[in-house]
């Protein structure tokens, strides 16, 4: 009989004095199938008994196996979400909600993000999932159909992260890793609690990467300082401060199919031509506040923020965007705003009700500047200046909320007056005063009903009316030759309809399952996209029809399972001409909306035979997607990934320390990971890595 190989002998051996440990003896940790959320509600609550579709993302499933620098990393497991990583850091993740935000060239819009209360969104509705600090963040919720509608315009979706607080025994830790293209983290932290009414928690942390494209390396600097306190035993206060700075991160731009073919790390020549680049210095602070008056709460927030942009763009010189603004974007933002939101219980009235009454305000004002992106035959370098003008969006929204528990009944219903107000000073002038402003508002309601059946299964029906505004972004060019802000942009309308299932199948499974349906009057499409110039106009009517179907499962005491399931069919439901003049294209009803796969599947299947060890194999399906309004040009390949991480940890006294080992595309797999919708150069495609490898240790010091 063959001797057993040396590195069997050592594998044994290492897991035979790992089994004879202390640790070994540890409880196996529990899934939990019913979480805590405040999203939608606005007040903690079972997600079980809510009537509408949101889920959240624990802190263990942020923190296990994972990198701890893109939200894709653990939002993929959400049903409803598309989330996908451009592999470009200067212009973010791209994440939609049930179609919503699916067509945004950059960064997020079309959902609300929130960070501690503190919208991560513009009033206008475009945010970057980038500041999301997930080091520190104790859990992330989302949001999705009719009872979004209450966060205000451009809420097709809610996602809400949370950070921990300080507690318990001060600690101070320090992590590092590696891995594939060049990419690193260093993280340092410190947290705990100062006295029993007090806590901190202190966070930086260094990212750097060469990138899997060519032309795409980029530093991203994070920070993060929140104090947690009570300043009597009726309320609590938390001091928040992030900041994200980026120098310098380059833009390998989109991808022909041809060149995607031909070398899934190639880049444009227009990028290394003008040297496209971004550098971001964004700085926050912000406050939480919750007062209990005898049975009812004040909360309310309030920030104060800063960010700096520039931006070297591959606009040609001498084109029309040339001539009209220019290659080099360069803003300077402040942003600000607060709420009051009054919790009130109705003692008086039967079963359980909560009237929740509020007011958000929120403003962005950008003193902006284009320029000429080349000096002579110098390309790449900030010129002449072609637009100087103070943006300015503004929103003020009072809303009304009820939630009722009634027997095996439970009805949330409210009403939110949504604003948004968009003004331009112009001051460059010598092309004529752009100078205007727009005003867009909306009642937005929604009425959802839950019944219990029995204790293990609740039937749902959700409605809302919602509205989604045009990005300043979006407005920055009137379409054909004309000068100016696209003023006469309308918002986009939609009626939202849903109805689900919540069950709980014996001790240790949960089921969600949610079929809608999102009628959209007005969609916001693009217009013309020339040499880095994009306008954008209204078309006619979509219609949205899906599925969602998601499964938690504790299989037995070491395994465990999770499944999320997605078929969304979005399509056009009226004819309409997208663009003008020679570039005009006809857009046919029944075509599909771009950037939307039909069917998106996520599973993990992940054991873990001791507290301190575990291992997980994750697997990802999307369908193919379509790049352009038409559908006529090759669309993104459907594809199946699937990758697989490990991680160990250990305690000696004070220390523990921890490894974590991860492979990303098993099968090396070569695909297109995201795409840019409706780009006039056909550079759609934008490639994800083959396969990857990440690898990280850490220490941690226990007081």
């Amino acid at each position: 009989m063959p001797s057993t190989p040396p590195f069997l002998r050592r594998r044994s051996l290492l897991t035979g004095l790992l089994l004879a440990s202390p640790m070994a003896q540890a409880d196996t940790p529990e899934v939990v199938l019913d979480s805590v959320v405040v999203s939608g509600a606005r007040s903690e609550s079972r997600s079980f008994d809510l009537p509408y579709s949101v889920n959240s993302v624990s802190q263990e499933q942020i923190h296990d196996g994972q990198l701890g620098i893109n939200a894709s990393e653990v939002l993929q497991r959400v049903p409803g979400l598309v989330v996908q990583n451009r592999q470009n850091y200067a212009q973010d993740l791209q994440i939609s909600s049930r179609g919503f935000g699916a067509r945004s060239a950059f960064g997020v819009r079309g959902l609300k993000l929130i960070a501690d209360g503190i919208p991560a969104s513009t009033p206008d509705g475009q945010g970057q999932a980038a500041t999301f600090n997930l080091d520190t963040a104790e859990r992330i919720e989302v949001l999705r159909g009719p009872a979004a509608t209450l966060y205000g315009s451009n809420a097709g979706g809610v996602i809400q992260m949370f950070s921990r607080d300080g507690q318990g025994a001060p600690k101070v830790g320090a992590e590092t890793l590696m891995g594939s293209d060049g990419m690193s983290k260093n993280h340092v932290y410190a947290e705990g609690g100062i006295d029993e009414d007090t806590g901190f928690v202190l966070d930086a942390s260094r990212m750097d990467t060469d990138g899997y494209r060519d032309h795409s390396a980029a530093r991203r600097d994070t920070t993060f300082a929140k104090l947690n306190l009570k300043p009597d035993e009726d309320s609590k206060l938390a001091l928040i401060y992030s900041s994200l700075e980026q120098n310098g991160t380059q833009d390998p731009l989109g991808q022909t199919w041809a060149a995607y073919k031909a070398d899934p790390r190639s880049v444009a020549t227009n990028a290394l031509t003008y040297n496209t680049r971004k550098s971001i210095d964004h700085q926050q602070l912000g406050a939480n506040y919750e007062r209990y008056f005898g049975d009812a709460t004040l909360q309310a927030t309030a920030y104060y923020g800063t960010r700096s942009v520039i931006q070297y763009l591959s606009i040609p010189k001498g084109s029309a965007a040339d001539t009209r603004g220019g290659g080099v974007v360069n803003f300077d933002r402040t942003f600000y705003g607060g709420s009051l939101h009054w919790v009130q219980p109705i003692l008086s009235a039967p079963g359980d009700l909560k009237v929740i009454a509020g007011l958000d305000y929120d403003r962005s004002q950008d003193d902006r500047q284009g320029y000429q992106n080349y000096v002579g035959s110098n390309l790449g370098v900030k010129g002449a200046l072609g637009r100087d003008e103070t943006d300015t969006a503004t929103s003020l929204d009072p809303f009304i909320q009820a939630n009722w528990a009634l027997g095996d009944w439970t009805l949330q219903a409210g009403l939110r007056h949504s604003t948004m107000r968009m003004e331009v000073h112009d001051q460059f002038l010598s092309n004529g005063d752009a100078s205007g402003s727009k005003d867009y508002q909306q009642n937005t309601p929604s009425l959802s009903v839950m019944y219990a059946f029995n204790d293990n299964l609740h039937g749902y029906v959700s409605v809302g009316k919602g509205f989604e505004t045009p990005t300043q972004a979006e407005m920055a060019y009137a379409p054909g030759a004309a000068e100016g802000f696209n003023f006469g942009l309308k918002p986009s309308e939609s009626k939202q309809y849903e109805i689900g299932l919540k069950a709980k199948v014996g001790e240790s499974s949960r089921i969600n399952a949610a079929l809608f349906q999102i009628t959209t009057d007005d969609e916001l499409v693009v217009a013309d996209s020339t040499d880095g110039r994009t306008s954008y106009q209204n078309a006619g009517r979509t219609l949205r029809r899906g599925l969602e179907i998601s499964l938690d499962s504790q299989l037995s005491e070491t395994w465990s399972t999770q499944i999320a399931y997605t078929h969304l069919k979005a399509t056009y439901d009226s004819d309409f001409v997208s663009g003008n003049g020679a570039t005009a294209k006809q857009v046919d009803k029944g075509n599909y909306l771009p950037g939307v796969p039909k069917d998106t599947l996520f599973g993990e299947l992940k054991w873990q035979p001791r507290s301190w060890a575990s291992t997980a194999l994750e697997g990802m399906y999307r369908s193919k997607v379509y790049v352009e309004d038409t559908n006529q040009d090759k669309a993104a390949p459907a594809y199946a990934v699937f990758n697989w991480r490990t991680r160990f940890e250990q305690r000696v006294d004070h220390w523990t320390f921890h490894e974590t080992l991860r492979l990303d595309n098993l099968l090396d797999r070569r695909y297109v990971g995201s795409v840019i919708v409706g780009d006039s150069n056909k550079r759609y495609y934008e490639a994800a890595p083959g396969l990857s490898w990440y690898a990280g240790v850490g220490l941690e010091y226990g007081f």
